[in-house]
Order: C-alpha cells, then sequence, then structure tokens
C-alpha cells in the first residue's frame, strides 16, 4: 500500500511538472496536457476539420498511447479485449469531446487551469464533479454496457500504438501533396495550433506520463466516483499533486494570473462552463473513465477505448464544422444546443442501459 500511494505521488508530481514546463517551453498557456485539445488538433492536423488556428499532431498524446502501450506489455497487462457496446461508446466519445470543447479543456486541463489562477478552471470543475456524481447514480441503479470480450485478436489491441507511430512518421516528415491547397498534413501558423513545445520535450512528457498513468490508473473521473461511493482517495492524491506542483512552478516562472477574466484560451460564460464538463463527467462514468483514461486504456490493447477515442475524433471534427465549439469570446449558440441535446442524449443513455 506505501508502494501504491507513493507511485500515486510521483505520477501526480510528474504530470504536474510537465504540466508548467510544456507551457513555459512553448504550449498554450494553461495547456501543457490537453486530451480534448490536444485531440481536436490532431483532428485538424489531419484536415478532418479546418479550423486553422488549431492544427497540429501532438506529441504528447502519442507519447501517452505508447508510454501506456510500453508500460502495460513490461508489466502484462497488455491484453486485446472489447466488444461492450462499440457503437454506443463511439456516441458517448463524441459527446464527450463536444462537452469539453463547450468548456475548452478536458478534466486534466480544467486541473491546470485552475493551477494557472484560471477561476472558470474550477467552475468547470465543480460540473464535472455533478456529472459524475449523476453517473455514478446510473451505476447504483444497475448500469451496464455488457461485458467487454476478452478473446479478441491480438492485432487489434495494436491498433491506437501503430495509429500514433504513424502520426509520428507524419509529423516528422511533414508530408505536402498539393503545394497550392497544402496538405495533407496541416500546421497551423497562427493561434493555440502554431503554440507548442519542442517536439522531443512532448513526446518526453507523453512518454512519461502515459507509462505512470498506466501503472496507477490515473483518472479524475474514477477517483471522484471511488471517493463517493467508497470514500478511497488514490486516485485523487494523484490529482492533488498535479494541481500543487503545477500551482507552484507556474508562480515560479509568472505563469498565474488569478481572476475569471482574460485567462488564455478560456471564457467566462459560466453556465456554460459547468455545463461543458458536466457532459464530459457524466460520459466520462458511463464509459468508465476520463478522456485521459480512455487513451491509456486504448494504449493497453483495449477496443472498447479505442473507440471511444475514434469518436472523440470525429466529435472534434464535428464540433469545428459545425461551429460547436466555444471560443475566448464565448460559446456558440450551436454549442450550447448540442450540449443541452447531448445531456439529454447521456442521460437516456444512463437509464436504457440499466440490467433490470
Amino acid at each position: 500500500m506505501r508502494h501504491k500511494n507513493l507511485l500515486i505521488i510521483v505520477t501526480g508530481a510528474v504530470f504536474g511538472f510537465f504540466g508548467a514546463m510544456l507551457v513555459k517551453y512553448g504550449n498554450p498557456a494553461n495547456m501543457g496536457y490537453c486530451i480534448a485539445c490536444f485531440l481536436r488538433d490532431i483532428t485538424g492536423g489531419l484536415g478532418l476539420h479546418r479550423a486553422g488556428v488549431v492544427q497540429y499532431i501532438r506529441p504528447e498524446i502519442i507519447g501517452l498511447v505508447l508510454g501506456a502501450f510500453v508500460a502495460a506489455l513490461f508489466g502484462r497487462e497488455f491484453k486485446s479485449r472489447g466488444g461492450s457496446a462499440p457503437t454506443i461508446r463511439f456516441v458517448l466519445g463524441m459527446l464527450m469531446m463536444i462537452g469539453a470543447l463547450m468548456f475548452l479543456g478536458c478534466p486534466l486541463r480544467g486541473i491546470l487551469r485552475f493551477a494557472g489562477g484560471d477561476l472558470n478552471g474550477l467552475v468547470g470543475l465543480l460540473g464535472l464533479v455533478a456529472g459524475i456524481l449523476v453517473g455514478t447514480e446510473f451505476l447504483k441503479r444497475g448500469y451496464n454496457l455488457g461485458k467487454a470480450t476478452v478473446s479478441q485478436s491480438r492485432a487489434g489491441g495494436l491498433v491506437l500504438p501503430v495509429i500514433t507511430l504513424i502520426l509520428l512518421v507524419l509529423l516528422v516528415a511533414a508530408p505536402v501533396f498539393n503545394a497550392d491547397a497544402g496538405g495533407p498534413i496541416f500546421f497551423s501558423t497562427e493561434g493555440p495550433g502554431s503554440q507548442h513545445a519542442p517536439l522531443l520535450l512532448g513526446l518526453i512528457a507523453g512518454l512519461a506520463g502515459g507509462s505512470l498513468a498506466q501503472r496507477t490508473r490515473l483518472c479524475l473521473s474514477g477517483g471522484i466516483r471511488d471517493f463517493y461511493l467508497i470514500r478511497d482517495t488514490y486516485l485523487l492524491k494523484g490529482f492533488g499533486l498535479i494541481f500543487v506542483v503545477a500551482l507552484l512552478l507556474n508562480l515560479l516562472y509568472g505563469q498565474f494570473n488569478l481572476g475569471f477574466t482574460g485567462q488564455p484560451i478560456a471564457h467566462n460564460w459560466h453556465l456554460w462552463n459547468f455545463l461543458g464538463l458536466f457532459l464530459v463527467g457524466l460520459t466520462a462514468v458511463l464509459l468508465g473513465g476520463c478522456p485521459l483514461r480512455q487513451l491509456i486504456l486504448s494504449g493497453e490493447g483495449d477496443l472498447d477505448a479505442g473507440i471511444t477515442v475514434l469518436g472523440m475524433i470525429a466529435g472534434a471534427a464535428v464540433a469545428h464544422n459545425f461551429m460547436l465549439a466555444s471560443s475566448g469570446a464565448g460559446p456558440t449558440v450551436f454549442g450550447q444546443y448540442a450540449v443541452v441535446i447531448g445531456i439529454l442524449i447521456a442521460l437516456t443513455i444512463g437509464w436504457v442501459c440499466r440490467e433490470v
């Protein structure tokens, strides 16, 4: 137990350290890690949406998946498994991304935003907690998407790690097929997508975080759920260290700015910050893990998590192609409708998918 607690504390400290250092060396402010934002950037980098300010293949995502993959192999925990309601998981992954892009960040970025002084991050985290509590009530009432089939082809579990390796090649090679139109890989020349730490630093941060998150099962939605159900604080210790270490380094490097207004890549429409992460928290419980956890599970060979990640990528494309994503000016009307409808869909799935 002592070793287990030490490992989760080290994991939190590593995420907090890189969460601040990646910003210092080029990532957007308060965005050392952000699973939703970085998947959104990768979606744009592949040309699946054409929001020119958020297009870049983020090496942190590549590192997180590969780090989890290597750790799972060495720990003999890599297992190709899946088959539990893949279509529903795909839809929930899309809704999770739509909620995250309303808030402009995943739960991990919510912690990092708060550690950078952005009080809008705290509002979003309160919404996350509310969504997790509602989702946990569905669990208590028998919510279940069915048992995953363990006997899947080993090749299936390798799909996401192989895809991330291909992404790394594309990031380094940056192929251009059409000199006039650009692509097939796109790179932002302005905005958040143009702000990034050196490739090697981002990759190392991802590999370190992914391997540790795989060993510790780091997951904010799981931590809040476990505390609510059985008062277990194991996972919450990790996120406590993320906040503390990132806060201290932000103060040291002058990256701390307390307040609601003037925050980087954020808006202060409190209701929609709350509801955006409410949707993320609700879908995270229904899926069995937050965006970070889904990414790590996909590196372990979990096909259901892989489907969820693909759903998040589709959600990012839909959010930007249909003007659902927020900006620093606030949410769009279309995004507000999408979040409300997404909450209703998620609640319906939670209610219908019960073992009665």
